[in-house]
């Protein structure tokens, strides 16, 4: 059985451009003697299409595209993701289908049935489940066709530790006991630091505990908040790995479970795959979006380096501009910091000064306010950045990327409609130590494919500052950013109470402090720019909280 395997980037809702990406692996899979032929789950129609399945039209044009694509089959088996109209109609609009053409003729569709409604997936929202399993023949062997999460159940103990959820049904057992020698799996399997280790082993798991190679083919792109990091691969019967595909890109390849055993390549750190995540997302977000070019601010400061930096990488440095806007109380290394930036990085770079028109407000409100001080006076100068950033965004029609980190985010140190300005977070889901070693990820690449690393050192080694106030640092505000981050991860991510995080070794009192900041300020966050999500619990989708609320 020879499987090939197109991991392709969907754009959500372009029927027609998918459809030619499906055609144009179905031909590169006839020349290269391919059996079969995976595509991303919801390939059709992109991932995730979110209320678009509430629409009747949507539904049906998806459907035609999908079964359009019978003829592209010639020679070969396809198996392509779609969403379908739930007919007859149920309390559910749509179904979650692979559908399977052969010879230009449909011979199966499998409809999803486990329908994951944790962290960012609600598909229980739209899908109907389905409840049978779907086999077919490919060349002599019976296969079983499955859909993303059906391939996260599990009913033994020992498979829980790696991530699999129970659910009533076992969607691989049930194809393996209809008879299926190969199990298929489409998927749209967000990416997350961590989560490639854990879906190899689980995948592994599967194979070897039902005794069945299974070939899996996941989306590669980012849409919104979501990054997809491809990574298809087949695994054997053993669970050894025949085939793994690449990470971050499209890719076609051919494999069979009777290859030997694939060649494994040193595994990128965390800190990589968070880098070149992010890389993917801000180049998906802004093409898909219909932009060409980026603009941020560039403070002279760590956050808005690390941004520029991903953003040169992601869209070319000609596509990048980076504005200082100096105020009273910016200090001359900062603005230093900032042209050596944009300089080693090779983007434009232009100066807006905001004191003379900070000075105006000031005095145009000091009666009104009673005096112009404290966090007014703070928060006014990052609104008028926020508002110079925004003419130049209307005026030159870029993007404005806001590069506050998850660590600020979550603790409401940045300002409404200031810093906080933009259409895409970039690293809103980085906490601020991460901030600092993939900023150092950065120097790294540059330093070895023999170009200056362009973060400048003194922008790694200074205490972090917003510069609103004379001589201000952020910890004066915030305690050291290794202790809040843990904080952080304790009760955003792991969920903890304030009782566990205490015992965990923190101290009480910080600890509800940080609590009560996370928490008084989910306004500022419902308002916030899509954040891009490199982390098991981002803030975003994932994370539901109520603003209007009794605080811990």
């Amino acid at each position: 059985m020879r499987v090939f395997f197109a991991q392709f980037d969907s754009v959500i809702g372009d029927l027609d451009g998918n459809c030619r990406r499906i055609r144009e692996a179905c031909d590169a899979a006839r020349a290269a003697g391919a059996d079969i032929v995976l595509t991303p789950e919801l390939g059709v129609c992109g991932y995730p299409p979110l209320d678009l399945l509430e629409r009747a039209d949507f539904l049906d044009a998806s459907e035609a595209a999908a079964l359009g694509l019978a003829d592209a089959s010639r020679g070969l088996c396809l198996c392509v993701g779609a969403a379908m109209p739930n007919h007859p109609s149920g309390d559910r609009p749509a179904r979650n289908a692979g559908i399977v053409f052969a010879d230009g003729v449909r011979v199966a569709t499998g409809i999803k049935r486990l329908l994951p409604t944790y962290d960012v997936f609600d598909e229980d929202r739209y899908f109907a489940s389905g409840d049978l399993p779907c086999v077919f023949d490919v060349a002599g062997t019976r296969v079983g066709l499955t859909i993303c999460e059906d391939a996260w159940a599990h009913a033994d103990d020992d498979l829980g530790g790696l991530g699999l959820r129970r659910y009533a049904c076992d969607p691989i057992g049930d194809c393996v006991a209809a008879g299926a020698r190969l199990v298929c799996n489409l998927s749209a399997s967000p990416f997350e630091v961590g989560k490639p280790r854990r879906r190899l082993a689980l995948l592994s798991a599967q194979a070897r505990r039902h005794d069945v190679p299974i070939a899996y083919c996941n989306l590669v792109g980012a849409n919104d908040a979501l990054i997809f990091d491809g990574r298809s691969l087949l695994v054997g019967q053993d669970g050894v790995p025949r085939a793994l595909g690449p990470a971050f890109c499209e890719a076609h390849f051919l494999a069979s479970p009777t290859n030997s055993q694939a060649s494994i390549m040193p595994e990128p750190t965390d800190v990589a795959d968070a880098h070149d995540a992010l890389v993917l997302g801000i180049r998906d977000y802004v093409n898909k979006c219909r932009f060409q070019d980026v603009v941020l601010g560039l403070s002279g400061g760590i956050d808005s380096a690390l941004v520029c930096a991903l953003a040169a990488e992601a869209l070319g440095p000609e596509h990048v501009t980076g504005i200082a806007m100096p105020g009273p109380y910016s200090s001359e290394g900062s603005v230093i910091d900032a042209k050596a930036l944009a300089q080693g990085l090779g983007v434009r770079l232009e100066t807006i000064p905001i004191s003379r028109v900070f000075r105006v407000f000031c005095d145009d409100l000091e009666v009104p306010l009673q005096g112009v001080s404290g966090v007014t006076e703070e928060n006014l100068q990052a609104r008028l950045r926020g508002t110079v950033l925004m003419a130049w965004s209307n005026r030159t029609d870029s993007l404005l990327l806001t590069t506050g980190n998850k660590s600020e985010l979550a603790v409401g140190y940045c300002t409404l409609y200031g810093d906080m300005n933009g259409g895409l977070a970039v690293i809103g889901d980085l906490p601020k130590m991460w901030v600092y070693a993939l900023s150092e990820e950065v120097n790294a690449r540059a330093a070895a494919s023999g170009r200056v690393p362009p973060i400048p050192r003194s922008t790694l080694d200074k205490a972090p500052s917003a510069e609103l106030r004379p001589n201000q640092t952020d910890q004066q505000s915030l305690p050291p950013y290794p202790v809040l981050d843990a904080i952080l991860e304790h009760w955003v991510v792991e969920r903890r109470s304030v009782d566990e995080i205490v015992a965990a070794g923190f101290d009480e009192a910080l600890v509800r402090r940080i609590v009560r900041l996370v928490e008084v300020n989910e306004y500022k966050r419902r308002q916030a720019a899509p954040v891009l999500r490199v982390t098991r619990k981002a803030f975003g989708g994932g994370r539901r909280v109520p603003i209007a609320r009794r605080l811990p």
